[in-house]
């Protein structure tokens, strides 16, 4: 029984690590890229990743244009605008407070379903949820004292962040998701429209606002290949392995890595509320996902 577990739990704390050391890699990008450079970067070296891994597997892309027109859609709301608003509050809030305000998605996940998606109706447990997640938000921002030390525009820009998350789940499930389509094609195809989306942005822009040095290139390689190929990989050996609900948790453990990584390498410093906000969030989080459900008993 342990034989067949440790497969799926090697790629869920793969995958876990994976995403929580975006923050840091993001945090280095911005040093020497602008916020659209460093999301145009990762997008395109993880388009890259992900064609391979396409090909790897034999699966076909679709060739109708309303599939390519959904999956832009999806990209634009789970990959251009929200990797562009990380890379900006990166630059005015530390990779921690991003890494825990990135773990609230969950929670922006059920707001968005209550304003723009009537037909999904959240149960009385992820309301629960939702709340506890904006409470969670609110302490590890420092409300009480105009946000504490981080600059408002930033807190901002993370807040659309999640909310182009939340929004853009449930628009794959309700229009990507009937297709059928591998999840390595639908991530393609959301990747890779993402990245044509930016590029005008990026290119009639500055290129860069730094000098580039071998830790930003080492950075877009591990964000692209990693955080948007090998890290999805990973995830979809968890779904087949453990289900979605378990998959569904890593970003539980995220703002753990997130947090530590800014600390050791970074040399980041937190205040006493952020932690005990991320906490909060976590916890719901999880509450809307149904982990402090009762199960019955079989």
């Amino acid at each position: 029984m342990t034989s067949k577990m440790q497969p799926w739990v090697a790629k869920y704390v793969g995958s876990g690590l994976i995403w929580g050391s975006s923050f840091l890699f993001i945090a280095i990008g911005v040093r020497a890229l602008p916020p659209t450079g460093v999301a145009f970067w990762r997008l395109f070296i993880g388009a890259i990743t992900m064609f391979i891994i396409v090909r790897a597997g034999r699966n076909r892309l679709p060739r109708e244009l309303s599939t390519w027109f959904k999956m832009a859609v999806g990209g634009l709301f789970m990959s251009a605008i929200p990797f562009v608003l990380f890379s900006y509050a990166e630059q005015h809030v530390s990779s921690a407070v991003a890494g825990i305000i990135n773990a609230a998605t969950p929670v922006m996940t059920v707001l968005m379903i209550l304003l723009f998606f009537r037909e999904e109706t959240p149960n009385r447990q992820t309301l629960i949820g939702l709340f506890i997640g904006l409470v969670g938000v609110a302490v590890v921002l420092g409300v009480w004292d105009g946000f504490g030390a981080s600059d408002p525009t930033a807190v901002l820009a993370l807040v659309a962040a999640i909310g182009c998350y939340g929004f853009g789940t449930p628009f794959m499930r309700r229009f990507i998701g009937p297709m059928r389509l591998p999840a390595s094609v639908s991530t393609f195809g959301q990747i890779s429209t993402a990245t044509l989306i930016l590029a005008p942005f990026y290119w009639f822009g500055p290129h860069t606002i730094g000098p580039v040095q071998l830790e930003t290139v080492l950075a877009m390689l591990a964000l692209g290949a990693l955080g948007s190929g090998i890290a999805y990989w990973l995830y979809y050996g968890v779904i087949e392995g453990a289900g979605s609900t378990i998959a569904s948790s890593v970003t539980l453990i995220t703002p753990l890595v997130a947090v530590t990584l800014g600390i050791l390498l970074l040399g980041e410093r937190i205040h006493w509320y952020e932690p005990v906000g991320g906490l909060i969030v976590i916890l719901g989080a999880a509450w809307s996902q149904g982990y402090f459900a009762r199960k019955p008993r079989g």
